[in-house]
């Protein structure tokens, strides 16, 4: 095999508590889910050690490709695996800073794809190489429904087979995540225990409960940071969806319809100057990602 291909879909807080620290880390619980909107990553093997990365989509040309996290996991997967290099496009489609975890992605990415390439089939190993790119790479490696805790890298897969449709609201604008948990110190906020009760409902299936249960502990930090976030809120909510609320440390705020063709009715009525994207939850290693994207493959 001299080319390998993997595709990583976003992800979607649908709560996010904020539990503790550890050391110089905020500790989590939080419910995730994988949609079908992801970023691609093609690998081709090279003879020697060298590693060469392209930045294509959402913006990313202008991005300096040795500080992505593309780069580095690319750079760590050689250096453990004792392999030769790769020439390696990513293929964005995810918005970034918006709280989908679109650098994380590709780092998974790149290691599935390189994996691919060489064979590596030590789950663990790149497991540990995840964690060590970003808090929340190791849930991307698979993706699906899931409970994160500690500081997101400790994982419990959950069983769901409900559907569930969004439509997500994506400032062009972002947040730093790093000035979000900082802001949200500086506010003072209590942190909340809702995660285990929407786990609890995704996966009987409860679709009341878990509109009760969605929240996330950063939104106030977020929007006081970025006046966007609390716009795209406002605008979600005028739709009147079952719940809405904000992914990660934002920007992107989605919208839970019981339906899909609500999520279309909400979209094709939107004014505002956001992005808008039609989403559904997928479960984990499902290939059937929707790629809006220029490039074809």
């Amino acid at each position: 095999m001299n080319t390998a291909r993997a595709e990583v879909p976003a992800k979607l807080n649908l709560t996010l508590d904020i539990t503790g620290r550890e050391g110089a880390f905020h500790t989590i619980d939080s419910l995730v889910c994988s949609v079908d909107l992801g970023d691609r990553v093609v690998a081709k093997k090279r003879k020697d050690g060298l590693v060469r990365v392209t930045m294509r989509g959402m913006g990313s040309e202008s991005l300096a490709p040795e500080e992505t996290n593309a780069y580095k996991a690319a750079r760590h997967f050689v250096g453990a695996f004792k392999t030769a290099g790769a020439d390696i496009t990513v293929y964005r489609n995810i918005p970034a800073g918006a709280g989908l975890g679109s650098s994380s992605a590709d780092a998974a990415g790149v290691l599935k794809a390189l994996a691919k390439l060489y064979e590596i089939e030590d789950e663990a190993a790149l497991k540990a190489l995840a964690d060590g790119l970003g808090s929340d790479t190791g849930y991307m490696l698979a993706g699906g429904f899931a409970r994160l805790t500690g500081r997101g890298e400790k994982i419990e897969r959950l069983n769901v087979s409900q559907t569930l449709h969004f439509l997500l609201i994506a400032p062009r604008s972002g947040v730093s995540s790093g000035a979000c948990y900082q802001k949200f110190d500086e506010l003072g906020t209590k942190g909340s225990s809702r995660t285990g009760e929407a786990a609890e409902a995704v996966c009987r299936g409860n679709f009341g409960q878990l509109v009760l249960s969605l929240g996330n502990d950063l939104y106030p930090a977020a929007k006081a940071l970025n006046g966007d976030v609390e716009q795209a809120m406002r605008e979600a909510l005028s739709f009147s969806p079952s719940a809405a609320c904000m992914t990660g440390s934002g920007s992107a705020v989605f919208a839970l319809f019981p339906e899909r063709e609500l999520c279309e009715w909400a979209k094709s009525r939107y004014r505002g100057k956001f992005r808008t994207y039609v989403l559904r939850g997928v479960p984990a290693q499902e290939n059937k990602i929707t790629l809006r994207s220029p490039y074809s493959l």
